[in-house]
């Protein structure tokens, strides 16, 4: 392949990368994962035989969609055995994203991979189930099936209460700023009674191995907490939206970022999302 011809599938191909990355970590819910995914696209691109593709969008949103449902059987089975809870990749941004957020990616978690596929290029992204039925190689039917399975796993997943962006934000540094001084009373006023921790370190830093539910166990590690932050330090290095949910990025005693991302409903947080593996921080540096 000449390298006229690889500027030239570049040319097509660079503008749709964002799009296909989004598809790609919506399936994966991986950062590195999906930036793989994107590549290897790139490369089938560079291959084919591009005069006669009609619609370039279409063609590699399907070659995306295609290598993450391989990429998904081989990635079940890694999680089988991660250490703790798994959370996604944490994607840190200005804008509240509100279409997959951090609780609906979990939920997407127990679905199938088509039925994952089906939901998100329908009901997320908008495609028709022609395009669907096309892209994930099944019938319309049975890809209307198939969304329609998905829909009724996730619907309590998806947000009951839009939370105002402002609002968010300045819940976040309020909580940042009760856990790291110990001031446990503003903490607690922040919680609701049913709140959860669910925080992953895949076994390389140190979190707790399952979710801590309840707002008295949540207190009591927040007071265990306060007491090292006090001592040893952390460091707020950005407030957003950690997967379309109010947040923050501190920078840790050992060095290492930590994302946090707080789930809010009726004004009290009730779950709390904290990544410390330190391979999912990664793209964050």
């Amino acid at each position: 392949m000449t390298g006229f011809g690889q500027e030239d599938a570049a040319t097509t191909f660079d503008p749709l990368r964002p799009k296909l990355i989004r598809v790609a970590y919506r399936m994966l819910g991986s950062v590195a994962d999906a930036e793989d995914m994107v590549q290897e696209a790139f490369i089938r691109w560079i291959r084919a035989d591009r005069p006669s593709v009609r619609e370039p969008e279409a063609f590699l949103r399907r070659t995306v969609t295609r290598l993450c449902l391989d990429q998904l059987k081989s990635a079940r089975r890694q999680r089988e055995t991660y250490v703790g809870p798994w959370l996604p990749d944490p994607v840190v941004e200005e804008e509240q994203e509100e279409d997959v957020t951090l609780p609906l990616m979990l939920a997407l978690e127990r679905l199938s991979p088509l039925e994952r596929a089906a939901f998100l290029l329908h009901d997320v992204f908008g495609l028709g189930f022609e395009e669907v039925a096309e892209t994930i190689q099944r019938d319309p039917a049975a890809c209307r099936q198939l969304a329609a399975r998905a829909r009724s796993h996730v619907r309590e997943a998806r947000p009951r209460f839009k939370v105002d962006q402002q609002h968010g934000l300045e819940l976040a540094t309020a909580f940042f700023t009760a856990s790291r001084s110990g001031d446990m009373k503003a903490l607690g006023a922040m919680l609701a009674a049913d709140v959860s921790i669910h925080a992953d370190g895949g076994g390389k830093r140190s979190a707790a191995i399952k979710p801590i539910l309840g707002l008295e166990a949540v207190m009591n590690v927040h007071e265990h907490l306060a007491a090292l932050f006090i001592k040893h330090g952390s460091h707020l290095v950005h407030t957003g939206f950690v997967n379309g949910l109010p947040g923050f990025v501190t920078r840790e005693a050992d060095g290492e970022l930590q994302t946090t991302a707080l789930e809010i409903e009726d004004g009290k947080v009730v779950a709390i999302y904290v990544v410390r593996n330190p391979d999912k921080l990664k793209h964050l540096h």
